[in-house]
């Protein structure tokens, strides 16, 4: 008898169809791969699975009954726990606290018995390699530690599900053998996981069975073993690949002939931070198109933020035009050149709230004023040149920009980025989230700037887009450079392949 069964789940949102006739079984001690692009659908079905969100359509089985959470609570209380990316405990309060919170031991005059508590804290937390004092607030542990921390309150509930999303984020590599230890334990005890990952070899590592989503779709559900892993790629990202080059697509280390006379503009070298990167290197020159390749988690957005100055670094340089940043911050990178446009333009990048004028003019406040007072006709200037070159479809510069369409408000952000002067763009999923015709603008722009000499990389989820508008193509995973693709390897059946290759075995 299946331990949890998804049948035939469908959920709705305006203008969006996060779920269509998804069906979904977890087997008693089985390990399961829940895999999937960005939107595919994983993290909609994880918060249907928990009672975050009711189906408009379809059942949940649990342990043989057709059940229905109307709250995480009570799917909790019937024995299935979510470990999220983002540990969701209480920093303030201490590490026992949090793992006994709402469960405390009681002396017999029904205080809560701290000794007691504090005692079976350690105990339970030695199980999972958590060795630092327990009456310390649990914000002060390192993140690693906090994410066991919050697996071992999961389990203690009586757990027979354990829903997993992207657990080894935080972790270093002595900490994901560690949790591998604890999934395999929970195995033989017979409880299910759910386990989502995007990093293929902990997937292949860890799991027995997979379950794959694509645009709120079901396309394909087995035993893992039985799924090569360039087979999975393609079926994440919806390519075929009867026709993949197996071997020679991928390059490790070396650098790339710069013609002469046409160095880079950006050089990249060693980027590395703690568990996220891991001595990515590569450069970019002038008019030039680097695309950086990989699924979601890969450390795409992680590299582009890190160059920007957004993104703390543990080693590395960037250097722009030969002069390098030192010590990377927003304010050095823009001072030298760079541009970012980030991947969540509503969160990090519009105002959806001011103009479009506004908009545009917060990156050139600087250059436009002179002894603090600012320039109205040098900013409408700047104004009108970018909309007209850009092709800004609004009323006028002083409509809302978050009155604007997807792809308006894209070219709104990168306008504001033009007007700085930049000599290389950063672009991460610069047609995320538009229409199609917008999108080709989009990709035309970009064309059109590197054609004037600027050093553009580009992140793009789509395979086909990434190659269509890339000179050349980085790939990563799990934050390392893993293949460099050039001239007529520049296709998605190379990327894909690069992608799925297994990482090179370490000396012994």
């Amino acid at each position: 008898m299946a331990l949890l069964e998804v049948v035939d789940v469908s959920k709705t949102f305006p203008g969006v169809k996060a779920l269509d006739g998804v069906s979904f079984t977890l087997q008693p001690g089985e390990v399961h791969a829940l895999v999937g692009e960005n939107g595919a659908g994983k993290s909609t079905l994880i918060k249907v699975l928990t009672g975050v969100y009711q189906p408009d359509r379809g059942e949940i089985h649990y342990q043989g009954q057709p059940r229905s959470f109307a709250a995480p609570m009570d799917a909790q209380r019937a024995g299935i726990s979510t470990i999220y990316q983002e540990v969701n405990l209480i920093p303030l309060m201490s590490v026992a606290q949090n793992l006994f919170l709402g469960r405390e031991p009681r002396n017999a005059v029904g205080m809560i018995d701290r000794g007691r508590m504090e005692r079976e804290a350690r105990e339970i937390l030695a199980e999972y390699g958590v060795t630092a004092d327990v009456r310390r607030r649990l914000g002060t542990l390192p993140l690693g530690a906090q994410q066991m921390v919050a697996l071992a309150r999961a389990v203690m509930i009586d757990a027979r599900v354990v829903i997993m999303d992207e657990p080894t984020s935080s972790l270093e590599p002595r900490e994901v053998q560690t949790l591998f230890s604890v999934i395999r334990r929970l195995h033989g005890q017979g409880i299910g996981i759910v386990y989502v990952s995007h990093r293929m070899d902990e997937l292949y590592e860890i799991c027995e069975s997979v379950t794959i989503l694509r645009d709120g779709r079901l396309v394909h559900t087995g035993r893992l073993a039985d799924l090569e892993r360039i087979e999975l790629v393609s079926l994440m990202l919806g390519r075929e690949m009867s026709e993949v080059r197996r071997q020679g697509f991928t390059e490790f280390g070396g650098d790339h002939e710069t013609p002469e006379g046409a160095g880079p503009v950006l050089r990249v070298d060693g980027l590395t931070s703690r568990t996220k990167l891991h001595d990515v290197t590569f450069d970019v020159r002038p008019g030039e198109v680097v695309g950086l390749g990989g699924l979601l988690g890969a450390g795409r957005s992680e590299t582009i933020k890190a160059i920007g100055g957004a993104y703390p670094l543990d080693g590395g340089t960037v250097e722009v035009d030969g002069v390098s940043l030192k010590r990377p911050t927003t304010e050095r990178a823009v001072k030298a050149g760079i541009a970012v446009q980030p991947e969540d333009r509503k969160a990090e990048g519009i105002v959806a709230g001011l103009s479009v004028r506004d908009n545009i003019a917060l990156a050139v406040l600087s250059k436009t004023s002179r002894f603090g007072i600012v320039s109205d006709a040098r900013i409408d200037e700047i104004v009108q040149r970018y909309m007209s070159r850009l092709r800004i479809k609004a009323s006028g510069p002083d409509q809302r920009v978050g009155d604007l369409s997807g792809g308006n408000q894209q070219k709104v952000l990168l306008a504001r980025l033009l007007a700085t002067g930049p000599k290389v763009l950063l672009l991460d999923e610069p047609t995320r989230g538009i229409d199609v015709g917008a999108k080709a603008e989009v990709q035309s722009l970009i064309e059109e700037l590197a054609a004037e000499g600027l050093g553009v990389v580009l992140v793009s989820s789509d395979a086909e887009e990434l190659v269509e508008g890339s000179d050349r193509v980085v790939v990563l995973r799990d934050g390392a450079v893993v293949g460099h693709l050039t001239g007529d390897r520049v296709t998605t059946e190379d990327l894909m392949a690069s992608i799925a290759a297994a990482a090179p075995e370490s000396p012994a």
